[in-house]
């Protein structure tokens, strides 16, 4: 970000845009009343109004360039999963400086696709945090909330091994990957597929 630009409204690098904007608000706001009084002060004040409106344009365009960069960033890493490459997601994902809702989404999916659930879970949950009103995480919480609590009966019941035993990241089963190498019977498949279309095939926004 342009160091200049948001020193002139006070703020240091790493600000978000929403610090940005309310910060250049406030300051116009304090100059478009300034600019009306008399001598220098109102000089300086219209001079201001134009150094700032030219300041948050700026920085606005970076940030709609940078958006635009991790976009396409999104676009790869949730390609490479797709397409069972866990490897490259993950190295796409580490390259993040800023990590959003949408970053810890997609690392929860590479958690679930090694078989990785509390991570997983706890991936989701930040992003939840960062985004509470999304629908698609809180979803894919809610079915892998359900999805514990299903494997927590069955190994209680004794018809499983421990949870979440028997698979490992090397799995190329397209079941094995999300999880469903330990499925007893029709009805834990059933909720498998419904995870797939949750955490995997819906994980472009």
């Amino acid at each position: 970000m342009n160091k200049k630009n948001l020193e002139l409204l006070g703020l240091e690098e790493g600000a978000t845009l929403e610090e940005i904007k309310a910060a250049y608000e406030a300051l116009r706001e304090k100059y478009l009343e300034d600019r009306f009084k008399d001598g220098e002060v109102g000089n300086n004040a219209a001079k201001m109004l134009t150094k700032i409106d030219v300041a948050y344009s700026e920085l606005e365009s970076e940030f709609k360039e940078k958006g635009t960069e991790d976009g396409d960033l999104f676009e790869r890493a949730e390609q490479y999963l797709k397409d069972g490459n866990y490897t490259d997601a993950q190295r796409i994902l580490d390259s993040f400086n800023e990590r959003g809702a949408r970053w810890h989404y997609l690392q929860s999916v590479i958690f679930y696709r090694k078989n990785w659930i509390n991570e997983s879970k706890k991936q989701l949950e930040i992003a939840i945090q960062l985004e509470p009103e999304n629908a698609k995480y809180k979803e894919a919480y809610r079915k892998l909330n359900e999805k514990i609590n299903v494997d927590a009966q069955a190994t209680a019941g004794g018809s499983q091994q421990g949870a979440y035993q028997g698979q490992t990241m090397d799995s190329t089963d397209a079941d094995s990957q999300m999880g469903g190498n330990f499925c007893a019977n029709c009805i834990e498949c059933c909720y498998i597929n419904m995870c797939i279309n949750c955490l995997c095939g819906t994980c472009c926004r």
